[in-house]
């Protein structure tokens, strides 16, 4: 089993970390629709940790958008990248989650990421990074709100309230994705229009409360974790 290295030119602390954010953050896109949904491809990406050897497991699931059926998958199995601090989670994760992408033969399509994009203190989570170093369009659909309030919202599927910065910004939408179940928390990454992005997410989420995208990276990341710890 190959080990993916942290780049040599990875940062290596908060500050160095911070200035990459400052940097990649005005490369984001905010005026694309983005594709319809239930067309074309969509993939999820998810990772699972053993902090006791200090690898990430990620996977990338493509799945055909209109019929849910997957089309490929792939995982890759990595050294955590960075230390933890809140708010800059992605540096952990990104270059296993990159090195599962780019092992695809499909086009991801869109990328739907369990986490955050335009929903993150700085405006700069996992979603938003992912998709500026890729290039697609990328969501985040996380299943906790982070930092940020939202008030009430209706008790069936489709229900939103937005998702507010302390100036009154709406960063994303905490969404209802199934009558009567806790909401998600839906955040533009990089090409996607929030609209677009809360539309792809009611269609992921037909049956269940979470993405069949995030559900199926979820498990796939999981077996690959275990896997990689049966091969040490």
């Amino acid at each position: 089993m190959m080990i993916i290295e942290t780049p040599p030119d990875w940062p290596a602390d908060e500050p160095a970390a911070l200035a990459v954010q400052d940097e990649l953050r005005t490369r984001v896109v905010l005026d694309e629709p983005g594709p319809p949904p239930a067309t074309g491809l969509v993939t999820g990406v998810d990772v699972a940790y053993d902090d006791e050897r200090d690898v990430v497991a990620a996977a990338a699931v493509v799945l055909d958008a209109a019929t849910l059926t997957v089309v490929e998958e792939a995982t890759a199995v990595g050294r955590v990248a960075f230390p933890y601090i809140p708010g800059l989670l992605a540096f952990r994760e990104i270059p296993t989650v990159l090195a599962a992408l780019e092992s695809l033969t499909a086009d991801p399509g869109l990328v739907v990421c369990d986490g955050y994009g335009r929903a993150h203190p700085r405006r700069f989570g996992l979603a938003a990074h992912l998709g500026v170093l890729t290039g697609l369009p990328v969501i985040g659909v996380a299943k906790n709100p982070f930092v940020f309030s939202y008030g009430e919202l209706g008790p069936h599927r489709g229900d939103f309230a937005p998702l507010l910065a302390d100036d009154g910004e709406e960063v994303g939408r905490a969404l209802r994705t199934q009558d009567g179940v806790k909401p998600l928390f839906v955040s533009v990454g990089h090409r996607v229009s929030l609209e677009g992005a809360c539309a792809h997410t009611l269609h992921l989420a037909s049956r269940y409360r979470l993405p069949e995208t995030t559900r199926r990276a979820d498990r796939l990341c999981r077996i690959a974790l275990e896997q990689a710890k049966a091969g040490a």
